[in-house]
């Protein structure tokens, strides 16, 4: 499949071109760190960030694309599902 843009450098703000799903864990780090975190099911989601911040978003709706840098899905305090980081 032809891709006109395979010779562009992706920045932050380009479309994700992979994903995985995320299990929140309260000591494992994710894969890898995340341009931005899709929320499927509505909750809050604990994270900590790339700079080492942890916080609590509450409140998510469903289908709702958080562009964060997340290293880490905490366990405690997530209460939102359906979880992809995305890259």
């Amino acid at each position: 499949m032809p891709d006109r843009f395979t010779n562009l450098n992706p920045g932050l703000d380009s479309p994700a071109s992979h994903g995985f799903a995320i299990t929140p864990h309260d000591s494992n780090e994710l894969a890898e760190v995340t341009r931005a975190v899709y929320v499927g099911t509505a909750g809050a989601l604990a994270v900590t960030l790339l700079s080492g911040a942890e916080t609590i978003l509450s409140g998510v709706p469903a289908g709702t694309l958080l562009p964060i840098r997340a290293r880490r899905v905490l366990a405690t305090g997530t209460t939102a599902g359906a979880l992809v980081g995305l890259l």
